[in-house]
């Protein structure tokens, strides 16, 4: 039986915790670090950290939010944006991160993916996705923080990154993220049908509902907040709670 994990996802610039709609238009949030160590105090079971303007600096600014955090928090760690290289990777996994997340750097150079997999092993590697919609049942890949168009066929990249030794995709749609609309279920379904590695659906979740559409009609293995949680809206106990009541089950705590 599936267990769905329930991340925090925080998307970081400089120093600041922020968030946007459609990745674009960025609110300050806060300390990075003290929303973190919030969200793992409530019960998630994983947090993505995103520095979400590494790609136009050329290298990922979290190390020393990374470095602090994890001397506190005790649950799976992705850090992503700027890893461009096996050594990029170690860095950020010998500062206390369990994964590393690729996007730009990986579309501009696939090998890069089979590379870290090698190296690291694919349980340390996340393909991050960000997917716009151009027709229906089409979603072209996008980089950049959602910045930059690429031409790239949603289901040519994901079959790809599978076979090039991805462990799991953080599939984010650009169109629904910070909307609180609801997650792109097309989306994720194409997604899941096409491969068999875990998919994190991110961008959109608005209420409990939207999570109970994620996994039973979409097939996602994992929903990464954060609108939702920066807000105050649900905490990560409501939603577990709210889970038990509609018999989807969730990762035990610390599991």
């Amino acid at each position: 039986m599936k267990r769905v994990r329930l991340i925090s996802r925080l998307d970081i610039k400089g120093e600041n915790l922020i968030k946007g709609i459609h990745l674009e238009g960025l609110r300050v949030i806060g300390s990075p670090s003290e929303y973190a160590l919030k969200y793992y105090n409530q019960g998630a079971d994983e947090l993505i950290f995103m520095d979400t303007v590494a790609s136009l600096y050329g290298r990922n600014h979290l190390g020393n939010i990374i470095k602090s955090v994890s001397e506190e928090i005790f649950i799976p760690m992705t850090v992503g944006g700027g890893i461009r290289s096996v050594e990029n990777a170690i860095e950020i996994l010998r500062l206390g991160a369990d994964k590393v997340a690729v996007n730009t750097a990986a579309v501009m150079r696939p090998n890069l993916i089979s590379e870290i997999s090698n190296a690291l092993g694919s349980q340390a590697l996340v393909v991050s996705i960000e997917a716009k919609k151009i027709s229906t049942d089409k979603w072209e890949i996008y980089t950049d923080n959602g910045r930059e168009s690429t031409g790239i066929d949603l289901v040519d990249w994901l079959t790809e990154v599978e076979s090039l030794g991805a462990g799991e995709i953080l599939l984010t749609s650009v169109d629904n993220e910070g909307t609180r609309k609801g997650f792109d279920l097309e989306l994720i379904k194409t997604a899941s049908n096409t491969i068999s590695i875990p998919i994190i659906a991110s961008g959109g979740m608005g209420k409990y509902k939207d999570l109970q559409d994620a996994v039973n009609e979409a097939g996602a293995d994992a929903i990464a907040m954060a609108d939702i949680l920066h807000f105050n809206r649900m905490t990560f106990a409501s939603i577990r709670e709210q889970s038990i009541n509609s018999k989807i089950v969730i990762r035990k705590y610390c599991e």
